[in-house]
């Protein structure tokens, strides 16, 4: 697809890596040359420095023959400005990164009139990905798939579980309960696991629980799954609104320490339901008042990397609440995912990743198309729904007559509404919903699993 991407930020750039790795046609718009020679520098894509609110600037990036025009500037105004022309010019697709809360509350107008096609808020959808890390508190990570249907967790094997030390075909637990582990990580390196694999305490799994299986397959790891009735929230920025939005609907209490006074009383008028506590979040005497040391759980979002990394680590030795840390800029990941932070939110990375979704999904495919995508394992894999057209060469073909890649795994099958971690006899049919995790990275379409 030809694409252009205008603003190359922190969410620009890294959805320009993604899609070029795609090998999809890209332009990038951006007022800074800099910017735009040090993406070019390293990857193929054409740069145009200008504002994309100009038409002669879009013209020139090729607007009038582009597929789909994505607006990532830090300016709302700008982002909307930019797809209103494209529209107009004749472009079928156009998203716009929309941060204001009174900007999304209008949503439904600007997707009616101006016909845009997606408006993400990055706070938003970086606070829906955290109250999924406190709906399971003993999990690292929770993607979704087929609208809550199913679901990928991913745990970390305790000391002394039942499963060190045995191949994946020796646990007869696994084959009992229908439990799917369909991804490893180790020491860095991801692993997409068959049969004779075996586990080791330390290693995070990537699993497919059956419905109504996820207490006691914690419970079979030795995990507590204990439910979240409280949650202390560290600063008051926007994705900390919209989280305590989503938890106290839920019938959570939340705390919220903010230090700036006039977001704070801000905040008591938005949030009433919350307790808006003024002080310093670093203020280890402020911490110990507001009862830190008995924690359900502590989500670090200041706006300093720095600042909610020392929080999470100083939370984990006064208390066992769940750790949330939030991450913007800090690029150490090898560091970062190696320190106790508990469950380690990318901001820039769940926008990506949902943009990358909506771009495969909107691409033409034969037999089916990417309905949803998450990354895994720090971009070394990926999990794929895909939705089985009656058109699909594989409709009908057990799978273990399929000459599947390697280093791919089926990991779910929902048909008419039903779920199931399907066995080399299963197939799909028209109109299933397929799961699919792999490291071959960029499949567009459900044929691409055949070797």
């Amino acid at each position: 697809m030809k694409i252009i991407v205008v603003g190359c930020g922190k969410i620009g750039s890294t959805l320009v890596e993604e899609l070029a790795e795609d090998g999809h046609d890209i332009t990038v718009i951006d007022t800074r040359p800099e910017k735009l020679n040090q993406l070019s520098s390293y990857l193929d894509v054409y740069g145009v420095e200008g504002s994309g609110a100009s038409y002669q600037t879009q013209v020139e990036a090729g607007v009038k023959t582009a597929d789909m025009l994505i607006a990532t500037t830090a300016a709302d105004e700008v982002n909307l400005l930019c797809c209103l022309i494209a529209k107009q010019v004749g472009v079928q697709n156009i998203i716009a990164r929309v941060r204001t809360p009174y900007y999304m509350d209008d949503i439904r107008f600007f997707r009616d009139e101006m016909g845009l096609s997606l408006a993400i808020s990055p706070e938003l959808v970086t606070a829906q990905e955290i109250s999924r890390h406190i709906r399971f508190p003993s999990a690292i990570n929770v993607e979704t798939f087929n609208k809550g249907r199913v679901e990928l967790i991913q745990v970390c094997i305790p000391e002394k579980c039942k499963m060190d030390g045995k191949a994946l075909e020796e646990i007869a637990y696994l084959r009992k309960s229908g439990v799917l582990i369909c991804m490893v990580e180790r020491n860095g390196e991801v692993v997409i696991p068959n049969g004779k694999f075996v586990l080791r305490s330390g290693d995070d799994i990537t699993v497919v629980v059956p419905p109504g299986k996820t207490g006691e397959f914690f419970a079979y790891l030795g995990l507590k799954n204990n439910t979240i009735e409280s949650v202390i929230i560290a600063g008051g920025g926007r994705i900390s609104y919209y989280l305590a939005h989503i938890l106290l609907d839920e019938g959570m209490a939340v705390k919220i320490i903010e230090k700036n006074p006039a977001r704070a009383m801000e905040l008591c008028e938005l949030l009433p339901g919350a307790t808006i506590i003024q002080g310093d979040c670093t203020d280890k005497k402020l911490l110990e008042e507001e009862g830190v040391d008995s924690a359900q759980c502590f989500v670090s979002l200041t706006d300093m990397d720095e600042e909610n990394v020392m929080l999470s680590l100083y939370v984990g030795t006064r208390s066992k609440a769940k750790l949330i840390t939030k991450i913007n800029h800090v690029t150490f990941d090898e560091v970062i995912n190696h320190l106790p932070l508990g469950s380690v939110v990318y901001s820039k990375n769940v926008v990506v990743e949902l943009l990358a979704q909506y771009v495969r999904a909107t691409q033409n495919s034969v037999g089916s198309n990417v309905e949803t995508l998450h990354i895994l394992g720090d971009g070394a894999a990926e999990a794929l729904e895909f939705h089985v057209r009656a058109n699909s060469p594989l409709v009908g073909v057990p799978l273990q007559e399929l000459n599947i890649k390697p280093n791919l795994l089926v990991c779910s099958i929902t048909h008419q509404g039903t779920s199931i971690i399907p066995r080399g006899r299963d197939a799909m049919h028209a109109g299933d919903s397929v799961i699919i995790v792999t490291t071959n990275t960029g499949l567009n379409d459900l044929s691409d699993i055949l070797a």
